[in-house]
């Protein structure tokens, strides 16, 4: 098999510009070229046709040549006059023919008898007329005026003057060597100017482009965004970059998907989009972020922007995106366990605590006191556990509402459940948000009241037609009015935060209350009072996305 070789291609980005300008070059050049050969023949017809033209009319005006036309006598005078034209006017010949184009007298011998070639002019009907033709093979411009006789105004009847000829005089197109001849030096100048300016300006702008793409050649910037694309790709956390003027530059796929965005969103301003506020605020921002926690869709994120500086100037925000949703799932039940685990040593406390009591009365003696200690120990039990699993019929959350009040009661806070609280028996998967939504709810107000004076934390449950509804109000200060608008974004909690993630326990709330399509608010009233709402049945997640 052949294979035609490939001229190699200029790998520096000052080569590509100069070959391009060459090529450039090049064109304008032939471009160049065709015109003025167009405007050389265009100059050269004017200029020479109306000499020729003025030459042929002097031969037919001439007494001597209407005379021998006329009688087709003296073919010598007549071949004088013709010679003598085409040398004044530097013609490449000089025909006297009759009214047909066939040739009396020539200044070619060899011609002597033929046909000229008289072209679309109509000098053999009288009219003089100058153009192109065809002579001896040749391009050739011509000059047609036609020659009439002397006539005779003093014979009986006058004899009129009448038409015995042709007068044409012609001469052809230089020729493209000749042309070429001429031109050559001055375009030799134009091409050597040009190739200068040329390599010039192929080394100002490269360098400009250089400077610009901080010395990287066109191979290598290809090489660094396929580099870029595919590192987007394979990261699993989000990575978006909004510029100066809040256009998204950089989004990767999982960024979009975190954040519901539309496709071809990259490009667009950010504030087109349909983004949340509290997020819109984080990735606007020209401070620095660390480990914000927003919720969208039913995610709870973890949001770190970091301003980016160029040239000492602001260029705009590059901002990672964790999804935390599972790793806050997985800490809930961790924190179930915690709490199963304080409940049951806040109770082995308390157990022992009264077993020493019965004990101690038994080796007394004093044995109708330690009946009387173990019946209201019974009956207190016996109360908290009638009180609660008649108004709450799920074992699971009447279990654990047992367990938070004797823990509770451990940190000498007063744990209740209002008297109006009703709540059937549910089904499992919605037992255990309740059960997620009831513990973060009462342990955060434990907290927030722990260690004051008449600490109290009420919780109520109740079923509003198909939503169940949770309430817990504390005794305490309450949420700062400043902060009641951030506190579920931010995942805000009245524990301190640290490294253990702490602090998302309202996040993990709002989180589990949208995924069933429902909500959580919160409003103080002598303390802060939390109202989480739970659908029995889970949305379609889709059904619930903004439009685009």
């Amino acid at each position: 098999m052949w294979s035609l070789a490939r001229a190699p291609r200029p790998r520096t980005l000052a080569g590509q510009f100069l070959a391009l300008q060459v090529v450039l070059l090049l064109l304008v050049v032939a471009v160049t070229s065709v015109v003025s050969f167009r405007q050389s023949d265009a100059d050269f017809r004017d200029a020479r046709g109306a000499r020729l033209r003025a030459a042929a009319e002097n031969l037919a005006s001439t007494p001597a040549v209407q005379q021998g036309l006329a009688e087709r006598t003296q073919p010598l005078a007549l071949a004088f006059y013709a010679q003598q034209r085409q040398d004044d006017v530097g013609a490449s010949a000089v025909y006297l023919t009759d009214t047909t184009g066939r040739i009396v007298v020539t200044t070619d011998p060899t011609r002597s008898g033929g046909r000229v070639d008289l072209g679309p002019g109509d000098a053999g009907r009288g009219r003089a007329w100058a153009g192109d033709v065809t002579d001896l093979g040749d391009r050739a411009i011509a000059a047609e005026v036609p020659v009439y006789s002397p006539g005779d105004a003093s014979a009986v009847p006058p004899v009129p003057p009448e038409q015995v000829g042709i007068a044409v005089v012609t001469e052809q197109y230089p020729s493209l060597t000749e042309r070429l001849r001429q031109t050559l030096p001055d375009l030799a100048v134009f091409l050597g100017v040009g190739l200068a300016l040329g390599l010039a300006g192929a080394w100002l702008l490269a360098r400009l482009i250089k400077r610009r793409t901080r010395g990287l050649e066109p191979a290598e910037i290809a090489d660094l965004a396929d580099q870029r694309e595919a590192l987007l790709t394979s990261l699993r956390e989000g990575v978006i970059a909004v510029n100066e003027a809040g256009t998204v530059t950089v989004l990767s796929e999982s960024a979009r998907e975190l954040l519901e965005l539309p496709p071809g969103s990259q490009g667009r301003l950010l504030a087109e989009l349909d983004v949340p506020l509290r997020v819109l605020e984080l990735l606007l921002g020209s401070d620095d972020v660390r480990d914000a926690v927003a919720v969208v869709a039913g995610r709870v994120l973890v949001l770190n922007r970091n301003q980016v500086v160029q040239e000492g100037r602001p260029a705009g925000t590059v901002t990672t995106l964790r999804d935390r949703t599972e790793l806050l799932a997985m800490q809930s039940q961790l924190s179930a366990r915690e709490s199963v685990t304080e409940t049951l040593r806040a109770q082995t406390h308390e157990f022992a605590n009264q077993l020493h009591t019965i004990s101690g009365l038994l080796e007394l003696e004093e044995y109708d006191e330690a009946g009387r200690l173990i019946g209201t120990l019974t009956r207190r039990r016996a109360q908290i556990s009638d009180f609660v699993l008649h108004r709450v019929e799920d074992p699971s959350v009447g279990a654990l509402l047992v367990a938070k009040t004797s823990l509770a009661a451990e940190r000498r806070v007063e744990l209740a459940l209002s008297d109006d609280s009703r709540l059937p028996r549910l089904d499992a998967d919605l037992s255990a948000d309740v059960g997620t939504v009831l513990g973060n709810l009462v342990d955060n107000a434990v907290d927030a009241v722990a260690g004051a004076e008449s600490a109290r934390v009420d919780v109520r449950l109740t079923v509003d037609g198909e939503v169940t509804v949770v309430q817990v109000a504390d005794s305490g200060p309450g949420i700062p009015a400043d902060r009641i608008g951030e506190i579920f974004d931010r995942g805000f909690s009245t524990k301190p935060s640290d490294a253990s993630g702490r602090g998302v326990g309202l996040a993990l709330v709002q989180v589990v209350c949208e995924r069933r399509g429902g909500s959580v608010s919160v409003h103080n009233d002598g303390g802060a009072v939390f109202t989480a709402r739970l659908p029995v049945t889970i949305e379609d997640p889709d059904a619930r996305r903004h439009p685009r």
